[in-house]
């Protein structure tokens, strides 16, 4: 293990949703530099230098194994990929997002690509504020000031503004912020799999649907119209219980709650399988049950196509689901997609995984947890 440098950074943005950079910056930041170890305030200030939108500023603290040269093109490096395209002129512009190292632990370097501590911190007043939250008795190398010195003696007296804004070091704080998550998909999408990974990584509570002891169900696989009211009731009884008691006891050592269905599924799931008037009846029971209910802050529906759904019913080898016909699973999905159109008001967020393998590739997986953070973040912030 090589030695970890404790360093500073600064992170501003002025363009497009300012706080969602910063955040999803940090994240970024503690997957390619090192463990965040504190968050400033979040800091509001008019452009310096030139016009422009305001800025929103935070400083953090890492505790990073990169070098001073191998930090800075990786700081660089997520600045592009933020879009941000840096100029070799003069003056300065906007920028949905800006790194500037501050310290590299005690280190002074003054190369042609690097200067540490940064040249102008003593002259900004949205460096030195938020470096004053975190790294309030921290000593100027060169100076030999701390930073509330610093920040008394700094002649910058442009307006700053503090937030209210709260930012997270890493994913499990911003997911905590939830209560639930619905994971929905048809018969083999592959919801309960996804679930339960990410449960166990972010120590949420799972609730999973059971129902395999149904015993209307192997009767429905072979004689739906006969027992399709029987087993949709059944059904409807048994999640309305079940959700109720699993969403009602909150437990205190878990962030969120994850469910691998929403109560919602039994009036789709009904309205393809009954007639007209045995649907009537079923839906007026079913909106009294579902007033009740506990609503997911985000419904995620994983999308598969008909072929990719008929291959992992196969592989998962169900007796009863063998001979499920495809157009059965096509009307199941077209029912989805119609709740999740006319259900405006509700937080939904749809998933294409017919070309995904989230469970063997990591890269699928981290594919799905960005989505979730980007809802989270134009949901909340």
């Amino acid at each position: 293990m090589g030695k970890k440098h404790k360093v500073y950074l600064s992170f501003g943005s002025n363009l497009g949703n300012r706080i969602a950079n910063l955040q999803k910056a940090i994240f970024r930041t503690q997957q390619q530099v090192g463990l965040v170890l504190d968050i400033s305030s979040v800091y509001e200030n008019p452009a310096v230098g030139f016009e422009g939108d305001d800025f929103l500023n935070i400083c953090i603290s890492v505790l990073t194994p990169l070098e001073p040269k191998a930090l800075l093109d990786t700081l660089l490096d997520i600045e592009q990929e933020f879009g941000r395209v840096r100029s070799h002129g003069d003056g300065y512009s906007s920028r949905t997002l800006d790194i500037d190292i501050i310290y590299y632990g005690q280190e002074i370097i003054n190369t042609d690509d690097l200067v540490i501590p940064h040249p102008q911190m003593q002259n900004r007043n949205f460096v030195l504020k938020p470096l004053s939250d975190i790294a309030p008795q921290f000593y100027h190398p060169i100076f030999e000031k701390d930073t509330r010195n610093l920040l008394q003696e700094c002649r910058d007296k442009s307006k700053l503004t503090k937030t209210k804004h709260k930012l997270f070091k890493d994913r499990i704080g911003l997911f905590s912020q939830l209560q639930l998550i619905s994971i929905e998909g048809n018969i083999g999408a592959g919801k309960t799999t996804l679930s339960t990974m990410i449960a166990h990584d972010f120590n949420a509570k799972l609730i999973l649907e059971r129902f395999a002891d149904n015993p209307f169900l192997p009767k429905f696989y072979e004689d739906q119209s006969r027992y399709a009211f029987p087993l949709e009731m059944s059904f409807l009884a048994d999640r309305y219980q079940q959700f109720m008691d699993d969403t009602s006891q909150f437990d205190l050592f878990k962030n969120f709650m994850v469910s691998d269905y929403d109560i919602f599924k039994s009036l789709i799931f009904a309205k393809v399988t009954l007639q007209r008037e045995e649907y009537n009846l079923y839906r007026k029971v079913f909106n009294f049950m579902y007033k009740e209910v506990k609503k997911p802050e985000i419904y995620l529906y994983l999308y598969q196509n008909t072929e990719r759904l008929l291959a992992n019913i196969k592989k998962r080898g169900r007796d009863y689901e063998q001979n499920i016909d495809p157009e059965y699973l096509e009307k199941i999905n077209r029912g989805y997609l119609d709740f999740i159109k006319s259900h405006q008001d509700q937080n939904s967020l749809i998933v294409d995984i017919s070309e995904m393998d989230f469970v063997q590739q990591p890269e699928d997986y981290e594919t799905i947890l960005q989505k979730l953070e980007d809802n989270i973040l134009s949901s909340t912030i």
